[in-house]
């Protein structure tokens, strides 16, 4: 399996595509003007608790409050508000909290107005960016992230990913860092710590250790409110998360995010340095070379193409996301319905799990696959969806079908949806929209696919179609009609029609008889 990060750098947002075996997976745009995103930590002054909800609105500098519930206040909230008083009055120095007393920790029952009150200073962390029309979502209990382990300030404990199986490993690993941390830090281990070593964890410890003396000496007499603590620029945190011995190619356009990105790479990964490369091609935009444009073409609209002519239809709510599952035209060797059902279905759950991590899905999403009679076809479906499921780093929780065949997921929002407009202005009338003409290709395939395996194969085929479109198949080398020769040993003649609209097309037989 291979993966590569490809980065396309423009002059306000930088976009970043993560491929696997070629196929894009993730899409992700970064705007400089985006000021509040997952993990900054900012020194904030609380507007108005609110009983009712037993939460508090804070001012961190966006144009509506941020939202903080008392379940995110953390238990050790007490001790926190008292080194934020020393850290800002400049009478704390030491900022290793080895010798900070701490103070009880709250009722995780209490109420919001027991424990903070108006114009109090609070340090928060972003935990879900400003989407819609509600602004970010916050928490107290910080925690700064790196490469093999997250700290966790004002805590003692130290537990490890679920995603690490092996108790054995577990056990391990929590032993090396018992060994190396420090009082009043706690330690969450992280799935690409499995199988480090302690020099290893140390080396990340003692970065975040200098992250947080960075940031509590910006405390001292800081505006309210005020950015403490960045993190990592996108690149770098995709970087963080996502990063391991399968990339075999890291492609960044802009040469001074490639230094970034290498400088990084050098860092957490010395020995894949060399799979950082700069794309200097001036001819061929980066998206273009490594044919990320098609995919997002055919990706993201209201229908999503799967193989042989099966198809997602995707619909957003304001509460929900529905996804139904349909085979369309799909030929196969199956012996029945129940085998086309769960072929097309197991096919589906691949694409959902792309989808969902692609267009950074959140929230509830209700999924219609093709019913099926077999309690075990069904077993055979929820299992593989599950499998399909486990890259997502965002948090997820899968149900059994239901009786009426529906699959429910729910998924961890932290960020707006990636959403991307594939239809375009329609030549033929104004005001109209249809799929983009790449789409189109991509219809084309399977029709053919379908006329010329399919059980009526036909021998003699006519593509009749828009001049426009019919010059993009015939022209070029090798075209595409050439690919089609070579596929199904046959030649498929191309009849221009001005009287065809620009998507408009029919296959029609030797003797002028329209077959699909």
């Amino acid at each position: 399996m291979n993966r590569e990060l490809i980065v396309r750098s423009s002059s306000d947002t930088v976009d970043f595509a993560l491929l696997k075996d070629g196929k894009l997976t993730e899409l992700q745009k970064v705007e400089d003007s985006n000021n509040f995103s997952v993990g900054d930590i900012f020194i904030a002054k609380v507007r108005k608790p609110v009983t009712g909800l037993n939460a508090a609105f804070v001012n961190v500098g966006y144009e509506k409050d941020a939202f903080l519930h008392y379940h995110d206040l953390g238990p050790q909230l007490s001790t926190m508000l008292k080194f934020i008083k020393q850290a800002s009055s400049g009478k704390l120095k030491d900022f290793s909290l080895k010798d900070f007393p701490f103070e009880e920790d709250i009722n995780k029952d209490g109420v919001i107005t027991d424990v903070i009150k108006a114009n109090q200073s609070l340090l928060v962390q972003i935990v879900k960016e400003p989407i819609s029309t509600k602004g970010p979502r916050i928490s107290s209990e910080l925690s700064i992230a790196g490469r093999y382990l997250v700290m966790v300030p004002f805590s003692e404990r130290i537990s490890v990913s679920q995603k690490i199986e092996s108790s054995e490993e577990k056990d391990r690993l929590k032993r090396l860092v018992k060994s190396i941390k420090p009082k009043g830090f706690g330690v969450i281990i992280r799935t690409v710590a499995e199988g480090k070593k302690v020099a290893e964890l140390d080396k990340d410890l003692q970065n975040l250790l200098a992250k947080w003396s960075v940031m509590c000496k910006k405390l001292y007499k800081a505006p309210h409110p005020s950015k403490v603590l960045v993190e990592l620029n996108r690149a770098s945190s995709i970087l963080r998360d996502v990063f391991n011995d399968s990339f075999t190619g890291i492609h960044v356009d802009d040469e001074v995010l490639y230094e970034q990105v290498k400088d990084y790479v050098a860092e957490i990964a010395p020995e894949k340095e060399s799979i950082v490369k700069l794309y200097s091609d001036n001819t061929v935009p980066i998206f273009e070379k490594f044919g990320i444009e098609r995919q997002i073409k055919t990706s993201f609209g209201r229908t999503a193409a799967m193989s042989k002519g099966a198809y997602l239809v995707i619909e957003h709510t304001e509460a929900l996301h529905v996804v139904d599952v349909n085979s369309g035209n799909r030929s196969n060797k199956a012996k029945n319905q129940e085998e086309t059902a769960l072929e097309v279905n197991l096919l589906a759950a691949s694409e959902i799990a792309r989808q969902l991590r692609l267009r950074d899905m959140g929230g509830i999403i209700v999924v219609d696959f093709i019913d099926m009679t077999k309690g075990e076809n069904r077993r055979k479906l929820f299992d593989h969806l599950r499998d399909e499921m486990k890259d997502d780093r965002a948090k997820h929780k899968i149900l059994p079908p239901s009786k009426f065949g529906l699959i429910q997921i729910t998924r961890q929002r932290v960020r707006p949806e990636m959403n991307i407009k594939t239809t375009e202005e329609d030549p033929n009338q104004k005001g109209q929209e249809v799929e983009a003409p790449i789409v189109l290709i991509d219809k084309i395939n399977a029709d053919l696919e379908k006329l010329l395996n399919g059980p009526a194969k036909d021998n003699a085929v006519t593509l009749n179609i828009h001049p426009f479109i019919a010059a993009y198949i015939t022209k070029g080398f090798p075209s595409i009609r050439s690919k089609w020769f070579l596929e199904y040993k046959k030649w498929i003649k191309i009849q221009p029609r001005d009287a065809y609209t620009y998507l408009e097309y029919r296959f029609k037989n030797k003797d002028g008889k329209t077959i699909y």
